[in-house]
């Protein structure tokens, strides 16, 4: 007998040449029983579960520690999971919140932001907390702003170009292991090099394997000390199991000799075909957790469709009845949601306690979902690794099928840090003594190299620092060309590269001077290296295509009158998920057909232009076009979602980007007064129920 979760992106399976190719669904019936059983090897660790006796709050040392290095200047945090890094900044907060001062809180997720907005409200007055986060502006000169961090990045933007120093004294970047992340880390690096110097920086992070490294060059770059308080023990231990097929628990790390005997049972499971075709019996899974009082638990799966389908397999999943207010508090955030209870899933969260959390679901879903699960009534969630950064989702257990993952391109093995940010949800400080991790076996679990991780430091984070138009535009406000390229010599990545130090700064220069170049024979720069009127206002479009949206805009090929139109359009630009939806030609009104044409025509010349001077330049897609188009003009959700064959999560993802471009538009209303006043008009049409709600 032998399971897996055959877990791909969608449509796809794996090979070892690791190309794709079309699967069919695997089978659902598992043909399996497990009966619950444990190594006698566990019996004492088993004694140990339970909740630990309520005791007054005690900060420990290194909170006490970082609290007083923020006092006095920079310091970053490094710290697992539920350790108490929130209540660092808080405190923080508090002390330049009580002298009278500012303070600006930056997270890599909306939710995140929205999260913090919310907690920070109820501990320091909600007059007294801002949000800021492209689509959700409020109270935006509140003494303590809360938001992402391409906003703040924006707004240093704004501060050195009007000479002004940021109204602030103290800055915290969440989860700042962002800095490595290969898409938006720029962001993060951007920040830390134009923040004043008298700003405080606060740096909090579960993950980061060079934390004195970074330190060290803050220190270099912002002429003070940079702190580091790195505390390594885990608030809740953390012990690893490996599941038995025959439903029977054992411990993974206790001895070689066991762990040579794990190892071969699972390199016997590989060798059976059948293997590949099951689907792991999550109900059964379930049952032995709760056999050993192991949940709640925290399956993480490869994709979106497996979540969904661990959520139907467990039809019989049953808790002992218990006398908690689950219902009373469901049927309220109902209430608030009342889109949500057309929810497909929403009867199994009802009646088997358990849920899918990923990127595929609505944003007022998952938000529940993380509600349930915070007040412990959910006895499982099935999520992606997405959950593992930024949410707080804990969980007795966490159960990992795979020891590699899709990192957007390819399958890859688990590096440290994505190992440690998923284990990191195991075990709830104040309501657990220990946590487990525990291992399912199948094709694409690798045990030794899950052993390897479970003593390996998170990954060093390496600098993503590269030129783009929006970044050189908006220097170009208040710096000179030459000024710019001295900027690059303060980046981590000429840091990081001392022995390669020239080399690293000439092909930053390189890349900075290819866009400057690309800008001048646009017309957006002069030959003195200062903004045209149009670079000007072009610098504040801070959007992904700010070149191919300001020609739009010089040949006036957008709609002025319509927003539903306008809204469409806008939304070509943003979408850039790999995800292909055909599209029946009488799904697209006449009208959006012209507009379409009439502005793929005005920017092909310019895209070809970009080509040839060797920058990304990708197809516009339609199926955004036309799905925004019909969402603006009043259609029903669900009959887009059913059209278009496009997961709720990704739509409202769109809707959510496309009203961040229609934002940055409406900036524009000094020079383009009559294209921001449609912008606004556009952005109101799009920005309701499910994509906005209440808490938002």
């Amino acid at each position: 007998m032998a399971y897996h979760s055959t877990s791909y992106p969608r449509g796809t399976s794996r090979h070892r040449s690791g190309k794709k190719k079309v699967q069919q669904p695997p089978r659902k019936d598992t043909g399996t029983h497990l009966t619950a059983s444990a190594d006698p090897l566990l019996k004492n660790l088993f004694s140990r579960i339970g909740t630990p006796e309520p005791a007054p709050f005690t900060a420990d040392p290194f909170q006490v520690a970082a609290l007083e290095a923020v006092k006095k200047s920079d310091c970053l945090v490094t710290a697992p999971t539920g350790s108490g890094k929130t209540w660092i900044a808080e405190q923080a907060i508090r002390d330049i919140f009580m002298k009278g001062g500012k303070a600006w809180y930056a997270s890599p997720l909306k939710a995140l932001s929205n999260s913090k907005w919310i907690e920070f409200g109820e501990v320091f007055g909600r007059d007294k907390v801002g949000i800021l986060t492209g689509d959700t502006k409020e109270n935006s000169d509140a003494d303590i702003i809360v938001g992402t961090t391409e906003i703040l990045r924006n707004q240093l933007y704004d501060a050195m170009h009007r000479g002004e120093n940021l109204d602030v004294d103290l800055v915290i970047l969440d989860e700042a292991h962002y800095l490595g992340d290969e898409e938006r880390g720029v962001v993060w690096e951007e920040i830390m090099i134009y923040l004043p110097q008298r700003i405080h920086l606060l740096l909090l992070s579960a993950t980061i394997g060079n934390g004195d490294e970074i330190a060290h060059w803050l220190g270099t770059l912002r002429k003070k000390v940079c702190t580091v308080i790195a505390e390594e023990t885990r608030p809740v231990p953390l012990h690893p199991l490996y599941l038995h097929p025959s439903g029977r628990i054992m411990p993974f790390l206790k001895g070689r000799g066991l762990f040579s005997k794990v190892l071969a049972h699972s390199s016997e499971m590989k060798t059976e075909r059948r293997v590949r075709e099951r689907m792991p019996p999550f109900e059964e899974i379930i049952g032995v957790l709760r056999t050993f009082d192991l949940l709640p638990a925290l399956f993480f799966l490869k994709s979106r469709e497996n979540c969904n389908a661990a959520v139907g397999l467990c039809k019989n999943v049953s808790r002992p009845s218990e006398d908690d207010h689950f219902a009373d508090d469901l049927e309220d955030m109902l209430r608030r949601h009342p889109f949500l209870r057309r929810h497909k899933h929403l009867r199994r969260l009802r009646h088997s306690r358990v849920a899918a959390h990923h990127g595929g679901q609505l944003p007022a879903w998952k938000l529940m979902v993380e509600s349930m699960m915070k007040k412990g009534y959910l006895d499982a969630v099935f999520a992606t690794t997405t959950v593992a950064a930024g949410v707080n989702f804990p969980a007795r257990t966490v159960v990992l099928f795979n020891s590699d993952q899709f990192n957007g391109h390819e399958f890859s093995p688990l590096t440290a840090t994505a190992f440690h940010q998923m284990t990191g949800r195991a075990g709830r400080r104040g309501l657990d003594k220990i946590g487990f991790m525990l291992l399912v076996p199948g094709n694409f679990m690798d045990l030794r190299h899950v052993r390897k991780l479970f003593f390996q430091k998170p990954d060093d984070i390496r600098s993503r620092i590269c030129s783009d138009f929006s970044m050189a535009l908006n220097l170009l406000l208040s710096h000179t060309p030459d000024e710019i390229r001295d900027i690059f010599e303060l980046s981590l990545a000429d840091y990081q590269d001392r022995k390669k130090q020239k080399r690293i700064r000439r092909s930053l220069k390189k890349e900075f001077n290819r866009h400057l170049d690309f800008l001048q024979s646009e017309d957006f720069v002069n030959r003195q290296g200062r903004l045209t009127d149009d670079g000007l206002w072009t610098s504040q479009l801070r959007l992904d295509q700010p070149l191919l949206i300001a020609e739009c805009l010089r040949r006036e090929a957008f709609p002025v009158d319509d927003e539903a139109l306008l809204s469409a359009i806008v939304a070509m630009f943003v979408y850039d998920r790999n995800q292909e939806i055909a599209l029946n030609k009488k799904q697209i009104p006449k009208k959006l057909k012209r507009a379409i044409r009439r502005v793929i025509e005005t920017v092909e010349p310019l895209m070809a232009r970009m080509n040839d001077a060797g920058f990304d330049v990708h197809p516009l897609p339609l199926w955004p076009s036309v799905a925004i188009y019909h969402w603006a003009r009043g259609a029903e959700w669900s009959r887009i979602i059913e059209s278009l064959k496009v997961a709720e999560g990704d739509f409202a993802m769109l809707v959510s980007r496309t009203a961040d471009n229609l934002q940055q538009i409406l900036s524009l209303r000094e020079t383009h007064p009559d294209i921001a006043r449609c912008a606004l008009r556009g952005k109101q049409l799009i920005l309701r129920e499910p994509v906005v709600f209440e808490g938002e």
